[in-house]
């Protein structure tokens, strides 16, 4: 297994956490109103989207509680399909699923690397 997937899964987790401050208490209608938290949303689920993408095939087999397929769908539907990015979606995303992937990922990457 390389070591650069302790890298990337924990790159995925600092990210979700970035998505879970900035959504904390936040309602849906808040969410509209900021063009900028938006954007910052989408690109931060593209991102965690890209360092599932580089995590070794290896790792993904050894952690099937991550949802690796769906991470990366998120990365190719937000970067190949950017004009039609489904707002719905990503707030789901970054309310509802990003949490539960936060406490995985907080699982697998070592202490000292959190």
């Amino acid at each position: 297994m390389p070591k650069n997937d302790f890298v990337y899964v924990g790159h995925m987790l600092d990210l979700a956490r970035q998505v879970v401050a900035k959504t904390q208490e936040l309602s849906r209608s808040q969410y509209d109103s900021d063009h900028n938290l938006r954007l910052a949303l989408t690109h931060l689920l593209q991102v965690i989207g890209e360092a599932a993408r580089r995590v070794s095939q290896e790792f993904r087999d050894l952690h099937p509680e991550v949802p690796w397929k769906a991470i990366v769908g998120m990365r190719h539907r937000v970067v190949h399909d950017y004009m039609n990015v489904d707002e719905q979606i990503v707030w789901d995303t970054a309310t509802q699923e990003i949490l539960p992937l936060l406490r995985v990922l907080e699982k697998l990457v070592p202490p000292d690397q959190a």
